[in-house]
């Protein structure tokens, strides 16, 4: 059985974080809701031990991400899923600070071009959150499509990058009469 390391980042802009890391590398980086251990099949035979010293060097870069220190990070990521997730998040990693792409423009980097909506739940599924950035990817329109975080968090997180969106379109409903 593999042991996974685990710690909590308590107070971020992006609010508590859970991290997990094998030997040598981040597997998972989610906002922390408090369900543990995560529920992804991926985790599900892992023993979990709590240790914030083996965590300590990825919470660091975390942290100056956050405080607008850091545009990228240098630890080693491993990316667990299935073979179409794992394409669509090394796209997400090949996505620079600053910049986005959009849903269709990942589907067709993938080789899925019809797939904007796969990439999307790809991107829900994503384990690695911020430092995969799934928060770069935009609908075809510009506004900010979903995100895990929730979309206020998503637009922090592009506005720490100097990323500027257009305003998200109201909702609107036909009223019958």
């Amino acid at each position: 059985m593999e042991t996974l390391y685990y710690s909590r980042i308590p107070n971020t802009i992006a609010g508590p974080l859970l991290l997990a890391a094998t030997e040598d590398a981040l597997v998972l980086l989610e906002f922390d809701r408090g369900a543990f251990p995560p529920r992804a099949p991926q985790f599900r035979s892992a023993s979990w031990q709590e240790a914030p010293e083996r965590t300590r060097a990825y919470a660091q870069q975390l942290q100056e991400y956050f405080a607008g220190r850091r545009r990228e990070f240098t630890f080693r990521v491993q990316l667990r899923g299935t073979d179409f997730q794992k394409r669509c998040w090394n796209a997400l990693l090949r996505i620079p600070y600053g910049e986005t792409r959009s849903y269709a423009q990942i589907a067709r980097e993938v080789g899925c071009p019809r797939g904007f909506r796969a990439v999307g739940m790809a991107n829900h599924d994503n384990p690695i959150a911020i430092v995969v950035p799934c928060h770069r990817v935009l609908a075809s329109d510009g506004t900010l499509g979903g995100y895990g975080g929730g979309l206020d968090l998503k637009r922090r997180l592009l506005e720490l990058e100097g990323i500027s969106l257009r305003e998200q379109r109201p909702l609107s409903f036909a009223v019958a009469g």
